[in-house]
């Protein structure tokens, strides 16, 4: 079973790795996100390449609270738990930055949103929903 270590990383100085786990992992025409602003979190594998990446910022919409904007694994590392992992590290963060909540969404992610609802996650319905039609709506309260 491969090991793999999360890191919280400096969103510009990691830009590169962060955009091509962006490429790998989301559909062509996902906008990448601006990494200089919130957290972000790489996981590295044994041979210390970086394979899945996550990221949160403060939410534009709801007062001291963490939006979860990304989190991608590469296909051939997903099942192993990282984005679990990923949550856990989030949370943490925006508890120490004194946010009581996080917020986030899912799109025809099956996967993604068990992971949410075993993190404690609960659906909401935003008064001014800011993803995609489809999207479904998380919250969570810290």
């Amino acid at each position: 079973m491969t090991m793999y270590r999360i890191r919280e990383v400096d969103g510009v100085d990691h830009a590169a790795d962060l955009e091509m786990l962006h490429e790998a992992t989301f559909d062509a025409g996902e906008a990448v996100r601006d990494t200089t602003e919130g957290h972000w979190w790489i996981a590295y594998d044994e041979e210390n390449m970086p394979v899945a990446f996550a990221g949160v910022e403060p939410s534009t919409v709801y007062p001291l609270t963490g939006y979860y904007c990304r989190v991608g694994v590469l296909p051939l590392c997903r099942g192993a738990g990282l984005q679990f992992r990923f949550t856990r590290a989030i949370e943490a963060r925006c508890r120490r930055n004194g946010w009581r909540a996080i917020v986030t969404d899912t799109r025809q992610n099956v996967p993604s949103a068990n992971n949410f609802i075993r993190a404690g996650y609960r659906l909401f319905d935003p008064e001014t929903p800011w993803a995609f039609a489809d999207s479904l709506y998380w919250r969570k309260e810290l």
